[in-house]
């Protein structure tokens, strides 16, 4: 049996071919090494100015000329699992050419960006840290940012950073907040043809939908940026067979809150909606929020490079911006892709987003 031949990448070839390659290499959240070594690999051998350290699955790429600022650009590595769209393709829709596939949109195409110009930008005027990192689509816990922050918090200093997150090539402010919750009922155990003896747990979650699904959203304005927040039921588990009442069932709520409500006080919300039910409330995933930050020197000057029609909206979802925001530094959500292609099947890039968003950040990085 020949040996397979590991993938290789040319970080000077045009940026959609770039994409392509890196999409190609497939990254589920878990197997990120081959594309981490591709990516240190193209680091090593094109980009002699920068530092470059491996961390686990984590390539880390930094300059050290002594300048006044630092900025931090950071992309993950890994996607959602692969719905039957590898490898990735070209397609002309609409007048538009567009790359299709798993991770075209978040974020391969940030990162080919990103590897693009970490090779490019030698003569910064600020001090550069590149970080292409793993395990960001699944639990904070398993981030490799959540390792590098307790064990090495220095790589992390910044001044500001930009998260190669979907953005359309415009600029997303701070993200929301985002908490997990699971919610038990308890109730007694029977036969389902005599269900009179029995209490069914399943049943004593209806007014937790009800209440869940009348709850009015709030809408909060920060900065100028509009946050909506989002509280849903995403899953339940109960029963054990087609002739049990169950005696356990349980919710899992997902709450999106806006970065102005701290972890502590978006559970207290969760958990007054839900006043008066018998009922166990658990939180098991939690991540605050992140406000805006654009009013840092170093993000006026980034919206100053873009240009005056780009497009500064909140970002909807969460992202590592809130890991650098409670590190004190200013972050922003900045690359190719529409956030909401984000994780569906169709999931693609328009060519002229990874152009636009590679001259933006161009300027940006030798103004």
């Amino acid at each position: 049996m020949s040996k397979q031949t590991a993938p290789v990448l040319d970080p000077h070839a045009d940026i959609a071919r770039l994409t392509a390659a890196i999409v190609d290499i497939e990254s589920v959240s878990g197997n990120e090494q081959a594309l981490a070594d591709a990516v240190e690999q193209a680091l090593r051998e094109h980009a002699g100015h920068l530092e470059v350290l491996r961390d686990g699955d984590t390539v880390i790429a930094r300059t050290d000329r002594g300048l006044a600022q630092r900025v931090l650009l950071a992309g993950h590595l890994d996607t959602v699992p692969v719905a039957d769209n590898l490898p990735c393709a070209r397609r002309l829709r609409e007048g538009r050419e567009e790359l299709v596939g798993r991770g075209t949109c978040d974020m391969k195409g940030g990162l080919a960006v990103f590897l693009k110009l970490a090779v490019e930008a030698s003569a910064a005027p600020v001090d550069l840290t590149w970080i292409f990192y793993d395990h960001e689509e699944v639990a904070a816990a398993d981030n490799a940012l959540t390792r590098i922050a307790a064990e090495h918090p220095e790589l992390l200093e910044a001044d500001f950073a930009i998260l190669g997150e979907p953005t359309s090539a415009g600029v997303e402010g701070g993200c929301k907040g985002t908490m997990k919750l699971e919610v038990t009922a308890r109730g007694l155990a029977a036969h389902s043809a005599r269900d009179w003896v029995g209490d069914n747990a399943i049943h004593r979650l209806a007014p937790v939908l009800e209440r869940v699904a009348a709850h009015e959203a709030r809408r909060a304005v920060i900065d100028g940026l509009e946050y909506r927040e989002c509280l849903n039921v995403v899953s339940i588990a109960g029963g054990i067979a087609g002739n049990v009442i169950p005696d356990r069932a349980t919710a899992l709520l997902n709450y999106r809150f806006a970065p102005d409500t701290s972890v502590a006080r978006a559970e207290a919300h969760v958990r007054e909606l839900l006043t008066g039910l018998e009922l166990e409330i658990d939180v098991v995933d939690s991540s605050g929020g992140a406000l805006p930050g654009l009013d840092n020197a170093a993000a006026r000057g980034f919206l100053a490079a873009l240009g005056e029609g780009v497009t500064v909206a909140a970002k909807q979802g969460w992202t590592d911006v809130a890991r650098f925001s409670a590190l004190g530094t200013p972050a922003v959500n900045f690359g190719p892709g529409d956030p909401l292609l984000a994780h569906t099947d169709d999931e693609h890039v328009p060519l002229e987003d990874l152009e636009i968003a590679l001259a933006g950040l161009r300027r940006f990085l030798s103004a």
